[in-house]
C-alpha cells in the first residue's frame, strides 16, 4: 500500500480524475531521507485501517497462511515489514513457534500491544528497524509479506523481501505469496469522457461558449501521472494481457530495475479508448489445494490498490478486433527510487506508434516545501 499519495486519492472524487500538481522543482532524493519518509508515512492510524479493512487483501492472506498450517506449525516465521502485527498473528494461530516481526516505523509499538493484548508475546516477538539493518537469531522457515504496492512495485519493499530470502531463509523455505503476475488492458474512462465534453454544453446552459477550453481540459486530465482509479469490468476494451511474472524464490533486485514485456489486445467492438490500466496478482501456494490468488483485476471485488490507470494524450477511437499492442516497463523513479515509473510503446490499429512515460506523485515536492 502507498499512503504518500493518500492525498492524491483523495482529489480523485466521486471516480473522477482530478490530479494534483506540484509547483516545485524535483530533485534526486538520497536514500536515507527517502527511506524515511517512506517510513514516516506509515505512522497514521489511516493507512492500517484501510489495509485491514480491505477484506479481499486480509482475509486472503490469513486462508493462505492457515492453509499452509502443516509447513508454519514449530516453524520459524519472519513477518517483513509487519506493521501492526495482523500477518504475524495469522503465524501464530496457524501454529509457528517463533514469529520475529519486522517493522521500521512507529506502529510497531501498536503491534507489541497487539501481540500482548493477543497473549502471543511469548512466540511473537516485534523488532522495530529496517530488514537490512535486523538481526535475527536464527534462519527462518517460512517468510510472510504484504509487499505490494500500487501497480505491485511502487514502494519497491519488495527488495527487502528478496534481501531477507537472500540472509535469512532456509533453502526450500516457504515465501507467502510466492509470485506476482502483471496485467495490462485497454479502457474506456467514461468519467474522461464527460469532462471533455462538459467544456461544450456551457453555452446551453450560460450562453458562453467554452468549447475552446476542451483541449486545455485534455492536456491537464489526459497528463502523466499514474492515477489510482477503480476501474469498472465494463469500462475495460480487451482480455487483459499478462506482460511480466515474477517468482519470488528467483527473481533479482537487478531484475526489478526494469520490469517490462510485451502485450497484444484486440477490442471487443467500437468505443473510445482512453487508457491503459495495470493491475496485478500474487499467488499462494497450498499443499493439498489449488494455489490462492489475490488478485486487484477490474474483474474481481474491489481492493484498496485500484488499478494503476495511464491515459493516453487524446482518446482514439477502435472498433471491434482493433489490434492494440505495444511494450510496458516498469522501473524505478530518478527522483525516488521507491517510487515506481511506467513507459509504454503502443500501436492503436492503423495509428502510428506512440510512446508514454508516466510518474507517480512522490515525496519529492513534499519534502522541498
Amino acid at each position: 500500500m502507498s499512503p504518500e499519495v493518500t492525498e492524491v486519492n483523495r482529489a480523485v472524487v466521486s471516480g473522477s480524475v482530478k490530479k494534483m500538481s506540484h509547483v516545485v522543482k524535483k530533485r534526486k532524493l538520497d536514500k536515507n531521507r527517502q527511506d524515511r519518509l517512506y517510513f514516516n508515512s506509515y505512522t497514521d492510524v489511516t493507512i492500517h485501517e484501510e489495509m485491514i479493512a480491505d477484506y479481499q487483501r486480509t482475509n486472503t492472506y490469513r486462508t493462505a497462511i492457515l492453509r499452509n498450517t502443516e509447513l508454519i506449525r514449530g516453524k520459524v516465521v519472519l513477518d517483513v515489514g509487519a506493521g501492526t502485527g495482523v500477518l504475524s498473528i495469522f503465524c501464530a494461530q496457524a501454529g509457528a513457534k517463533k514469529v520475529y516481526a519486522v517493522e521500521a516505523c512507529s506502529i510497531a509499538e501498536q503491534a507489541a500491544r497487539i501481540v500482548r493484548q493477543n497473549n502471543l508475546q511469548d512466540r511473537v516477538e516485534v523488532i522495530r528497524g529496517t530488514l537490512e539493518t535486523a538481526e535475527l537469531p536464527e534462519q527462518v522457515d517460512v517468510i510472510v509479506s504484504e509487499w505490494m504496492g500500487y501497480a505491485l512495485l511502487h514502494e519497491s519493499m519488495l527488495n527487502s523481501v528478496l534481501y531477507a530470502r537472500d540472509k535469512w531463509l532456509k533453502p526450500g523455505g516457504l515465501i507467502l505469496p510466492n509470485r506476482a503476475e502483471l496485467f495490462i488492458a485497454p479502457i474506456n474512462d467514461p468519467v474522461v469522457e464527460d469532462r471533455l465534453n462538459f467544456w461544450y454544453t456551457v453555452e446551453e446552459q450560460y450562453g458562453v461558449d467554452m468549447s475552446c477550453m476542451s483541449n486545455f481540459a485534455q492536456r491537464c486530465i489526459m497528463n502523466s501521472e499514474i492515477t489510482m482509479n477503480t476501474v469498472s469490468g465494463q469500462d475495460v476494451l480487451s482480455h487483459p494481457a499478462r506482460f511480466a511474472e515474477l517468482d519470488l524464490h528467483t527473481v533479482t533486485v537487478e531484475e526489478l530495475r526494469s520490469v517490462r514485456g510485451p502485450f497484444r489486445c484486440e477490442a471487443f467492438g467500437s468505443a473510445s479508448l482512453s487508457a491503459f490500466c495495470v493491475f496485478f496478482t500474487v499467488t499462494f501456494p497450498c499443499p493439498d489445494n489449488k494455489p490462492l490468488v489475490l488478485s486487484t483485476s477490474p474483474f474481481m471485488p474491489e481492493t484498496h490498490w485500484k488499478q494503476a490507470v495511464l491515459y493516453l494524450d487524446a482518446p482514439v477511437e477502435v472498433v471491434q478486433d482493433t489490434l492494440v499492442e505495444g511494450e510496458i516497463c516498469l522501473f524505478p523513479s530518478e527522483e525516488s527510487s521507491r517510487h515506481v515509473c511506467i513507459h509504454v510503446d503502443f500501436t492503436i490499429g492503423e495509428e502510428k506508434k506512440q510512446g508514454k512515460t508516466f510518474s507517480i506523485s512522490d515525496w519529492s515536492a513534499e519534502a522541498q516545501s
